[in-house]
């Protein structure tokens, strides 16, 4: 008897998704030696919201309000060509900007690499930031570019076929990350 492969999986909950915010968190705040010079700047859809999340709780540590905005670096990919069209989405740099400033980007599954590396992109644009650290909700595998999240909610190693979606409560009315196969999988390569 095979499983039902259609049907995604839940791999964390909301308390998870909450725990795993709470814990970078405090990784920031630990090595960055505080919340000084922070930006946190969010990649649309689903690392705005996760942004602003992270920066709360980094308040919330450390007493000190922690400038949030957005990034989109649609125009900045590299595969523009190969995708369909999409709307651009806002970018909002706090005010103080991101010069000399140590720069988290937040998005919520780091997979080939391509959105980070346009999104470093757009930021050269910006401005010059002292430092870039990326955080990422979950980190999936299967880079095409030598990038790596300095802060990872979860590791969830998948196969190329497997899908990671990210629910949150701001745009999906909860909070989950749900692992998920497109179908593409033989019935062989599903068998326990």
């Amino acid at each position: 008897m095979s499983r039902d492969l259609s049907s995604p999986r839940e791999v964390l909950d909301g308390d998870d998704v909450a725990r795993a915010l709470t814990r970078m968190a405090h990784e920031v705040v630990e090595r960055n030696k505080g919340a000084s010079d922070l930006v946190v700047l969010g990649i649309p859809k689903r690392g705005v919201p996760l942004a602003r999340r992270l920066a709360e709780r980094i308040t919330a540590v450390e007493g000190v309000e922690v400038p949030v905005g957005a990034i989109d670096p649609t125009m900045y990919r590299d595969d523009l060509r190969l995708r369909p069209a999409r709307a651009l989405e806002p970018t909002d740099i706090p005010a103080g900007g991101v010069d000399d400033k140590t720069v988290v980007l937040v998005d919520d599954v780091l997979f080939s690499g391509r959105t980070i590396r346009a999104a470093l992109t757009a930021l050269d644009d910006i401005g010059r930031p002292r430092t870039v650290r990326l955080v990422v909700l979950v980190d999936r595998g299967h880079r095409q570019l030598p990038i790596r999240a300095d802060h990872v909610g979860k590791n969830i190693p998948t196969a190329m076929h497997e899908t990671v979606r990210v629910l949150l409560s701001d745009i999906d009315g909860q909070d989950a990350v749900l692992l998920g196969s497109t179908g593409a999988e033989t019935e062989a390569e599903a068998a326990p």
